[in-house]
């Protein structure tokens, strides 16, 4: 894409799920790419990259990453799985208003021409229904109530750089839909559903315990899918969100377990269906009518497909430490 040729583009969290896959897309630009890492190592050294080691929650720190750059793809957050979420909600609550707060201060400062928020769909109501952009009430689910509202918080900051200010800074708000894929977390305090189902598999654990009764109606997207809608909004200029990225299907863990059953050759699999642990959101259903229309988005990889890719994946590189170099 010729907006990113020749630009220089900071890529925070660039050593989680949607940082390390955007970067693998972002080489393939002749483009310049500073990376931001904190307490963990890249999962992929690109060579091309050149990565910086820095504290976001530190304003200092914020000022000397964003000095020089032209755009910024805000991927960095602390996150974690459901049963931490059920335990701790407030974890993440002030580090991330913290961070995100700081980085648009020091963008705007240093006068980045473009700055991408990545959100989240929990800023959406409990619906039985696909949600535009436009469904937000503040009555978030409630055990991401937290979440849901910093998240909130963030895109309403990203809009006031956006709209309210004499000398506007471009921003984009992009809520994606429920992301797997190679590079997530699979570990049992981090994963999320399909990661933390995968492992399980892999592991041959029988009975295969899930969490929750299997019947979540989640909008699940491929990260490949996601990272192409992304860059290609990013692209568009003057448009600033927000935008759901997602794949407009929603599908149940029952049906995750039923392909996942084929893909590993373990059809005769018991699964134990733990209806006392958390499942968190029971269905999130997202409409992407808005990305059709404004840039012709359809996700390319099936269910299968990405459970299929994902799973390889797993076998190899993340079980088997097998560096990946570019």
């Amino acid at each position: 894409m010729k907006i990113y040729k020749n630009k220089k583009i900071l890529v925070t969290g660039s050593s989680g799920f949607v940082g390390t896959n955007l970067i693998k897309k972002l080489v393939k630009y002749d483009c310049r790419i500073i990376a931001v890492i904190h307490k963990k190592l890249p999962q992929i050294k690109f060579k091309k990259v050149k990565y910086i080691k820095a504290d976001l929650t530190k304003k200092s720190n914020c000022l000397k990453v964003t000095k020089d750059i032209d755009f910024i793809f805000m991927c960095s957050a602390n996150s974690s799985g459901a049963s931490v979420m059920e335990k701790k909600p407030l974890t993440h609550l002030t580090p991330n208003i913290v961070m995100n707060s700081l980085m648009l201060e020091a963008a705007y400062y240093n006068k980045v021409k473009k700055f991408c928020f990545i959100s989240s769909n929990t800023v959406y109501p409990l619906t039985k229904y696909p949600v535009s952009e436009e469904k937000v009430n503040y009555k978030f689910f409630s055990k991401y109530h937290i979440v849901g509202w910093m998240k909130l918080f963030s895109e309403e900051m990203c809009k006031m750089y956006n709209d309210k200010i004499k000398s506007p800074m471009q921003t984009l708000i992009v809520r994606p839909g429920n992301l797997y894929g190679p590079y997530d977390k699979f570990t049992k305090k981090e994963s999320k559903v399909i990661a933390a189902i995968i492992r399980r598999f892999f592991e041959k654990q029988n009975p295969l315990i899930v969490w929750g009764d299997g019947k979540d109606l989640k909008d699940f997207i491929y990260i490949e899918d996601f990272i192409d809608g992304l860059l290609k909004v990013f692209s568009i200029n003057n448009f600033s969100g927000p935008i759901n990225i997602a794949s407009g299907k929603s599908e149940t863990i029952r049906k995750i377990i039923k392909n996942l059953k084929i893909i590993t050759r373990q059809k005769n699999l018991v699964i134990n269906f733990n209806k006392d642990m958390p499942s968190m959101i029971p269905y999130r259903l997202i409409s992407i009518k808005k990305a059709k229309k404004l840039f012709n988005f359809h996700p390319k990889t099936s269910l299968y497909e990405g459970l299929k890719k994902t799973y390889n994946w797993y076998k190899i590189f993340y079980k088997n430490k097998i560096p990946e170099n570019f």
